[in-house]
């Protein structure tokens, strides 16, 4: 496409700053509005895998794949299974460079961001309403009073997207998992017996249908997510609790669970966030529309229990990238992504749904573990 559009980016997390930089570099006038501050990715969702087949091919289309290796943690493919009773059941330590490394959410917006110019991020917007113009462009307005008109406007705005409801009704719906996620700080040298247990990557810990999930940060933390299959207002008990209580609450509930898995509990700080996980429908479409396009848990919102989240969200953004640039017009463009991006996700979707039936069934430890086992042989 040789000329210049004004493209709008609602939402500026990893994807929506991605997909800036990208069509940036194409030589469009791109705006990314986020509502939050500019320290908005610095800690939300702690370590992201990123992987080679998806989220790397974006890296490496924006010329920024090498700062990316340079922050990676290659080390934090490390991966632990363990039943309840404290038994490993599946162990591999990384080894050289492999398909999935680690890096901090905050650390990979950074490198992204460095790249931007500064003016193409505005912060302290919240959407409020888009109208569709008869010249083919959209109106959108902010709640802070300010209006801006764009050839394109793309919801790069999260799971609770407010520009998905101007393009269908359908909306999220609870994937019936609810956590408490933990943070575990200084590890190594506060806590060396749960850094050795857990490790350079990830644990799983596994029985009940509940699961205790560890992941070593950049930072020196491990992120713990307590999680649960529960009824959606069950986690409303939880939030009723003071910090103390919910701890005690969770020592409760895994009461029968082994001394060295507790220990995430026990050494957690008081840092914690109760949360729901929420799904789209697998399969979700919408009919194309010319000038108005979603992006990444927006479009596809799946749970975590496949680590695509955020590369999908990163894979969006070089579809969409790339079909604007070979593309003769905007409509065919996004009609071309979509339909790209519909058959990778819904992929994505279903693989992160059947690994959580699996995680949360009642033979969970034993049916990962022989998944990895499979992998690896």
């Amino acid at each position: 496409m040789e000329n210049v559009k004004r493209i709008g980016i609602i939402g500026g997390g990893p994807g929506g700053l991605m997909l800036g930089l990208l069509l940036q570099q194409q030589g469009h006038k791109v705006t990314i509005f986020e509502k939050a501050d500019p320290n908005v990715n610095r800690d939300r969702g702690g370590s992201l895998d990123i992987h080679d087949d998806s989220g790397q091919l974006a890296l490496k289309e924006a010329n920024i794949y090498e700062q990316f290796k340079q922050l990676a943690r290659y080390e934090g493919e490390d991966t632990k299974v363990v039943a309840k009773d404290g038994t490993v059941l599946f162990e591999e330590d990384a080894e050289g460079e492999g398909s999935r490394p680690e890096i901090d959410r905050g650390e990979l917006c950074d490198i992204i961001m460095n790249q931007l110019e500064p003016s193409s991020i505005q912060y302290g917007y919240t959407f409020n309403t888009l109208t569709q113009l008869e010249n083919d462009q959209v109106e959108v307005s902010f709640k802070e009073g300010n209006k801006e008109t764009f050839d394109l406007v793309i919801g790069a705005d999260g799971a609770f997207s407010k520009v998905r409801s101007f393009i269908s009704d359908v909306d999220v719906e609870y994937n019936d998992i609810s956590m408490v996620e933990l943070n575990v700080n200084n590890v190594k040298n506060d806590h060396p017996d749960l850094a050795q247990f857990n490790k350079n990557g990830k644990m799983m810990a596994l029985g009940d249908n509940k699961a205790i999930l560890g992941q070593l940060n950049g930072d020196g933390r491990i992120k713990v997510y307590m999680s649960y299959l529960m009824d959606a207002d069950k986690l409303d008990d939880y939030k009723a609790l003071s910090k103390g209580e919910i701890k005690q609450q969770l020592l409760k509930d895994f009461a029968d669970w082994s001394p060295e898995l507790k220990k995430y509990i026990e050494y957690a700080s008081d840092d914690m966030l109760l949360r729901r996980i929420y799904k789209l429908p697998i399969g979700f479409t919408w009919e194309s529309n010319g000038n108005i396009t979603l992006m990444g848990d927006a479009a596809h919102l799946m749970s975590p229990f496949a680590g695509e989240g955020v590369n999908m969200a990163l894979y969006d953004a070089y579809l969409l990238a790339s079909a604007i640039k070979t593309s003769q017009d905007l409509k065919s463009a996004i009609a071309q992504y979509e339909e790209e991006m519909y058959g990778v996700s819904k992929e994505s979707a279903q693989e992160s749904q059947d690994n959580l039936e699996v995680m949360f069934s009642d033979t969970a430890a034993e049916q990962m573990a022989a998944f990895f086992n499979s992998v690896i042989e």
